[in-house]
């Protein structure tokens, strides 16, 4: 770890929860092999804090931070400006700091990408099917379609907020009663929930018995990290 003296500025992870997040490791190593003099910490914030989060981040002059669940696209009205990519997805995970106030992106479809193209793999005839409907969901969906996939499906509970989820994207939305029908056609299905994230570790957003529906050869990504591997992927 990086020595920590008075001069030393703060980045951080916000979520809820953040406690099983990574984040701090990684970054914490990147600070130190780079020498900076800076240091990466986890910061819960709920929801309705989010605000309040914000002025402080401001106040202690933050240099930046990373966003996890749920915050990825409530965070968008705090910043002034949003890049190209995060205005795509209608999400963002990385915010900073600059003279002309808080500046954010997007690195998810990248991160989500990256084991996929590894593959080398013709994804043009491959249904996708990605549950939850929130920012990580937003990103998965753009890079889906980057990807060539030939039908994308995001399944949810709440209809409603589905047919917001499908405005202006070509993709279809289904509730979770579909999934019986849905599985044994995807070639690719992605967890964007929170549903079996530690400490949560026995949960799983698929009923056992659904998920045997799923073909031989098809991919389960769970986006969760901790446990490793999710009950969803064992």
């Amino acid at each position: 770890m990086p020595l920590i003296t008075g001069t030393t500025q703060l980045l951080g992870v916000i979520g809820d929860p953040v406690t099983h997040s990574l984040s701090p490791l990684m970054h914490n190593a990147a600070i130190a092999h780079l020498g900076l003099n800076l240091a990466y910490v986890p910061l819960p914030v709920k929801p309705q804090d989010l605000a309040a989060a914000i002025a402080g981040f401001e106040a202690i002059h933050l240099v930046g931070f990373n966003l996890t669940i749920p915050h990825k696209q409530a965070i968008l009205p705090f910043l002034s400006q949003i890049s190209d990519v995060a205005q795509a997805v209608g999400a963002v995970n990385t915010v900073w700091q600059t003279p002309q106030g808080w500046h954010g992106t997007n690195t998810d479809v990248e991160g989500f990408l990256a084991p996929l193209r590894a593959l080398g793999r013709d994804w043009s005839e491959t249904t996708a099917v990605v549950l939850g409907n929130g920012g990580a969901a937003r990103a998965v969906v753009a890079g889906c379609v980057q990807l060539g996939c030939s039908e994308i499906y995001v399944v949810g509970r709440n209809a409603a907020k589905l047919a917001a989820f499908a405005q202006g994207q070509n993709i279809q939305v289904r509730t979770t009663v579909a999934l019986p029908e849905l599985l044994p056609r995807a070639g690719l299905l992605v967890n964007t929930t929170p549903v079996g994230m530690a400490p949560q570790i026995e949960a799983s957003p698929i009923d056992g018995n659904v998920m045997d529906g799923l073909p031989q050869g098809a991919i389960a990504y769970d986006l969760i990290y901790v446990p490793n591997p999710t009950r969803f992927c064992s």
